[in-house]
């Protein structure tokens, strides 16, 4: 089946639910299902990564593919008669943060269960684009962490710092509140089809070590669609809450800038922010969430007056994996810098010591082509405008790393920092770069 003949229709299907959720802002959408066809999993399917870790029943992209007409029809037919059964997720946990022995459980829905809920994603997407507020910009079509960033930087350059109040809620994916989430679905989307898939994804439960067990709250991490169904919650939870009822009745300035479950709010007031501070836990706890009472925290981040160190009591804050501090530019003026959060850092640094461990036997070209690869994508994320000395630090660490391990492949040629060196002239490490420049951003 070929998908370039279709995409077109497809963009315009799109464009037409949007505009009716634009025109109605109040609408509950009673038929979307019909909007889904073959071509449009056809669509779904395109879009689904192909070297995605399989789920229970093994099934690859590839495996897919090959009678991919059939199996879309096939899928088609039970989406809509409602004879689709969602298998479980299979659980798999990843390392989290520096130590390999913390680890992070996400869950890898099956192939054909990817393909569904891609297709289910783009249909929700094109009505709550319209309701989804400029603060939010995690898993949104067009949006980034680093625009986000770049928004909290433009608002706390505006404000002159103010008060910043971090957000850590606690184990977000697994403790959301299905029934919440669907009287929120209720406001906008009330398709039969949609809303019974969506029902048999919350429910179809975690298969790990050959177990299978049905937690009675949150979506599993991993999901195509709990991105989007995390999105649609937060949005209710916090985000009109904050815009619409908050703001209005404070003393001065504030802005939320949220990314997915990771926010933060800033205000230019004191008493506005230990106010709201106090009624937060309140307003998550509403809704089935805690926060975590050490990494939330209201910490002080105002910009200093004239020459010299910061203010006594300023302090700096973490979000998106990057540390915000005042510092003063080149022409000596205080702006907000940032660098490299030192968690991420010995995260990232942890990570590719355990690979050149692992792979120490492997051909020099190869581990020099993986490595190369890994800076970069590292340089792509935190390279931004005032941390070229946290990318420094990684690059030179990458090369520690590397050299020790190559100098445990044998004990009779011994790789001194010497020879490292001559190495290095031949299968040179890229240096670090400016991706994400202020000036852009």
């Amino acid at each position: 089946m070929s998908r370039t003949p279709i995409l077109g229709s497809i963009s315009t299907r799109r464009r037409r639910i949007a505009k009716l959720a634009r025109e109605d802002r109040e609408r509950s959408f009673l038929s979307l299902a019909h909007y889904i066809d073959e071509y449009w999993l056809c669509e779904a399917f395109y879009r689904t990564r192909r070297d995605g870790a399989p789920g229970v029943d093994g099934q690859t992209w590839a495996d897919y593919e090959l009678n991919l007409g059939a199996n879309l029809r096939s899928l088609l037919t039970r989406f809509k008669s409602g004879s689709y059964k969602a298998p479980p997720v299979r659980r798999q946990h990843i390392p989290k943060g520096g130590d390999p022995r913390s680890t992070r459980p996400i869950g890898i829905p099956t192939l054909e269960d990817k393909v569904l809920q891609r297709a289910v994603a783009m249909v929700l997407e094109s009505v709550y684009e319209e309701d989804f507020l400029d603060c939010s910009y995690g898993f949104r079509p067009g949006r980034s962490a680093h625009q986000a960033l770049a928004a909290l930087w433009q608002g706390l350059m505006e404000l002159g710092g103010g008060w910043v109040e971090e957000i850590d809620i606690r184990s977000f994916f697994d403790e959301l509140d299905r029934r919440h989430l669907c009287d929120f679905l209720d406001q906008r989307v009330r398709d039969g089809v949609i809303r019974r898939a969506i029902g048999k994804w919350l429910n179809a439960g975690v298969m790990e070590d050959g177990n299978v067990s049905h937690p009675e709250t949150g979506t599993p991490q991993g999901g195509v669609i709990s991105p989007l169904l995390a999105n649609i919650y937060l949005h209710e939870v916090v985000d009109r809450w904050f815009e619409e009822m908050v703001k209005p009745h404070l003393r001065g300035r504030a802005f939320l800038i949220r990314f997915a479950d990771d926010m933060v709010f800033v205000f230019e007031d004191e008493r506005d922010a230990r106010r709201v501070g106090e009624v937060l836990p309140k307003r998550f706890g509403r809704y089935g969430l805690r926060l975590h009472p050490e990494k939330t925290r209201l910490v002080r981040f105002q910009r200093p007056r004239g020459k010299g160190h910061p203010v006594r009591g300023s302090r700096s804050f973490d979000f998106l994996g990057f540390t915000h501090y005042w510092g003063q530019s080149r022409r000596g003026n205080w702006v907000v810098k940032r660098e490299t959060a030192s968690s991420r850092l010995a995260r990232a640094v942890n990570r590719v010591h355990l690979w050149c461990r692992r792979h120490r036997h492997q051909k020099v070209r190869w581990q020099h082509q993986k490595l190369t690869q890994k800076l970069r994508g590292h340089y792509a994320y935190y390279g931004i405008t005032g941390n070229s000395k946290a990318l420094g630090s990684f690059r030179w660490q990458v090369q520690r790393s590397w050299r020790k391990w190559l100098n445990r492949r044998s004990q009779k040629a011994r790789m001194t920092w010497e020879r490292f060196d001559r190495l290095l002239e031949y299968y040179v490490l890229p240096r670090p770069r400016i991706v994400h420049p202020i000036s852009s951003a």
